[in-house]
C-alpha cells in the first residue's frame, strides 16, 4: 500500500498558508481539508495540492512528514518551485 506526503497551499487568504500531511489517500484527506473536516489548523481555508512524495513504508513517510514540518527552508523552496511552475 502507498503512502504519501503531501503538501498543501491557502488559496482563500491573501497570505500564503501552507499544511503538510501524511495520508494513504491524498486525495480524500485534500477533500477533507477543504471540506472543514481535517486538522484542525486547515478549518476556515481552501487549499491546493503543491506536492506529493510517495513511500512504500508507513514508517519512512511519517518520518519524512516530520522532517519536512520542520524544515521551513524545505517548505518555502517547495513553494517557490511551485510558483514558478505556475508563472
Amino acid at each position: 500500500m502507498p503512502h504519501y506526503v503531501y503538501m498543501l497551499k491557502s488559496i482563500s487568504h491573501s497570505r500564503a498558508k501552507t499544511y503538510v500531511g501524511y495520508s494513504i489517500n491524498y486525495k480524500k484527506r485534500l477533500i477533507k481539508h477543504n471540506s472543514g473536516k481535517g486538522a484542525k489548523s486547515t478549518r476556515g481555508y481552501k487549499w491546493i495540492l503543491i506536492f506529493k512524495k510517495i513511500f512504500k513504508s508507513k514508517s519512512k513517510a511519517l518520518k519524512f512528514e516530520h522532517e519536512l514540518k520542520k524544515n521551513r527552508k524545505k517548505r518555502l523552496s517547495i513553494l517557490q518551485e511551485y510558483n514558478e511552475q505556475k508563472s
